[in-house]
C-alpha cells in the first residue's frame, strides 16, 4: 500500500514567538520520531508545494487572501489576534501547509496512493473563510477537500476533525455544503467557544465533558459519528489530526492516552475501507506535548499505513 508523507522545510521557520505552544519543534518531533521508529521507511516523501491563489480562494475569501499577505511582515511580528502571530516566514509556510493538502489530495485520489499524512504548519481548522485564528491562518483540510470537489470532481468527501478544539473555521467553510459531511469531537466550553449547536444539518458535533477520558470519545465514534458517516457513503475521508486530548497536554483538561488516538484512527480506516475505497488524507492540527504528540502521531500513522 503507498502511503504519502508531505512535509517542508518552511514549517520550521514559522514561529510566533518565545514559548508560543504552537511551535517548530513539533514538526520536528514528528519527523524525527517516524524516523527513529523506522516508519518513514515505508512512506514515500514529498515537499509540500505552494498552495495558488485560485486553490485558496475555494475556500477563503478574496479579502481574507490579500489582507493575511499585506500583513506579512518584513521583520519582527504581526499580531492577528492575542494568541496568532504572522514572522516573515509565515506567509511562506501557510502557503505550503495549505499546498501539501492539495498534494496529498491529488496523490490519493489519481496518483495511485492509498493514503497521506500532512506533517506541516501552521494547522488550518479555526480559519474561517474571512478570518485567521487560533494558530490558523488558512484552512489546509477546507483547501484541500474543495479540490477534491471543484477540481478532481468527487461527490462526497467527509472531514473527520478529533481535535480538542472545534474546528470553527472548518465548520464555517462547509455548513450547508451538501457534498461535505464533518464530523467531530473536541471539549466543550472551551475555546473557540463553539460547536455544541451545529450550523449545519451536514455538521455531527459531539462535544465532550471536561476531565471525560477516551470511552466518551469512543462512544461517540461508535453512536453518532459512524451511523453519520455510513449513511454520507463518502468517496475520500480528510482527517483533521489534533493530538491535545491527551492527559498530558495542559491545552485541555481531556484525559485520552496513546491507544485512544490508534484505536479512533483504525475505526476511520474501517469506514474508509467501506466507503471509500480506503482513501485518507490526515493533516497535522493541535497536540502540544511534544512527546505525547509524537508518539501519538506515529500511532496514527502507523494505522494509516498498515505498519505493524
Amino acid at each position: 500500500m503507498r502511503v504519502a508523507y508531505i512535509t517542508h522545510a518552511s514549517s520550521m521557520r514559522h514561529e510566533m514567538g518565545p514559548g508560543h505552544p504552537e511551535c517548530a519543534e513539533r514538526v520536528a518531533a514528528i519527523g524525527d520520531r517516524l524516523l527513529m521508529r523506522g516508519v518513514l521507511d515505508y512512506l514515500e516523501a514529498f515537499d509540500a508545494p505552494q498552495a495558488t491563489e485560485a486553490q485558496i480562494l475555494r475556500a477563503h475569501t478574496a479579502r481574507h487572501y490579500a489582507e493575511l499577505r499585506a500583513r506579512a511582515p518584513v521583520e519582527g511580528y504581526e499580531h492577528v489576534d492575542p494568541d496568532t502571530s504572522m514572522n516573515p516566514h509565515t506567509w511562506t509556510a501557510a502557503l505550503h501547509a495549505a499546498g501539501a493538502a492539495v498534494l496529498a489530495t491529488d496523490l490519493v485520489v489519481r496518483g495511485g496512493f492509498k493514503r497521506a499524512f500532512c506533517n506541516v504548519r501552521p494547522p488550518g481548522h479555526h480559519a474561517e473563510g474571512a478570518a485567521a485564528m487560533g494558530f490558523c491562518f488558512f484552512n489546509n483540510a477546507a483547501v484541500g477537500i474543495r479540490h477534491a470537489l471543484d477540481e478532481l470532481g468527487l461527490k462526497r468527501v467527509a472531514l473527520i476533525d478529533f481535535d480538542v478544539h472545534h474546528g470553527n473555521g472548518s465548520e464555517d467553510i462547509f455548513a450547508g455544503d451538501e457534498r461535505v459531511l464533518m464530523v467531530s469531537s473536541f471539549q466543550s466550553r472551551l475555546y473557540p467557544f463553539s460547536g455544541e449547536q451545529a450550523r449545519g444539518p451536514n455538521m455531527c458535533n459531539v462535544a465532550l465533558p471536561p476531565y471525560s477520558d477516551g470511552s466518551f470519545l469512543r462512544r461517540a465514534v461508535i453512536e453518532e459519528w459512524s451511523p453519520a458517516l455510513r449513511r454520507f457513503a463518502p468517496e475520500l475521508i480528510f482527517v483533521s489530526a489534533g493530538f491535545d486530548a491527551h492527559r498530558d497536554d495542559d491545552m485541555s483538561q481531556l484525559g485520552w492516552v496513546d491507544d485512544d488516538y490508534a484505536w479512533v484512527t483504525e475505526r476511520v480506516i474501517e469506514i474508509a475501507d467501506e466507503c471509500a475505497q480506503g482513501r485518507i488524507v490526515s493533516t497535522l492540527e493541535g497536540g502540544y506535548n511534544i512527546a505525547a504528540l509524537a508518539r501519538c502521531v506515529e500511532l496514527h500513522v502507523r494505522a494509516l499505513a498498515d505498519i505493524h
